[in-house]
């Protein structure tokens, strides 16, 4: 009987390995202030690496799926302000220059702009040698974050200040 259920629970395991093997993997870029909060970006990357059309300047996500942005403190960038919580995060890539968008509906559907909390320029600058889509952040002081976007040869960054 225990051998027979070894048996199923190996079977299954190799039927499904496959099937989860091909899910994008989840990833979490996080910086933590000096008093400790957090501000975190979670996003889906493909298995297969996506190149960014910068000419075309339409609403971008990596892995097809928006990205989400968690704050434990309220945020200055630019001359907006974001308040503690959770947001949906887009990339608008342009020749020269790339927006941020950040838009307060995180369930799962359709952008919808209405909701856009604010669109953030971005600086953009070249990178030396090609590099994947990655996303990260630099931890500058102790209440700033750079969110950092590396893709191919363009680098694009954005400060989030702490109040």
């Amino acid at each position: 009987m225990k051998s027979l259920f070894a048996i199923c629970v190996s079977l299954v395991t190799i039927l499904l390995t496959p099937a989860f093997s091909q899910q994008p993997a989840s990833s979490t870029a996080a910086c933590t202030f000096a008093d400790g909060k957090q501000l975190s970006v979670q996003y889906e990357k493909s298995a297969s690496v996506q190149k960014v059309d910068l000419a075309e300047g339409k609403l971008w996500m990596p892995g097809a799926k928006p990205m989400v942005l968690f704050t434990q403190a309220d945020l200055d960038v630019g001359t907006s302000q974001i308040p503690v919580g959770a947001y949906s995060l887009y990339l608008i890539p342009g020749k020269g220059h790339w927006t941020l968008v950040i838009n307060k509906n995180v369930n799962k559907g359709e952008y919808d702009q209405q909701q856009d909390l604010l669109r953030l320029p971005m600086d953009v600058g070249q990178l030396s040698s090609p590099e994947q889509f990655s996303l990260f952040f630099a931890h500058m002081a102790p209440k700033q974050c750079n969110l950092r976007i590396y893709d191919n040869k363009t680098g694009a960054w954005a400060e989030f200040h702490e109040k």
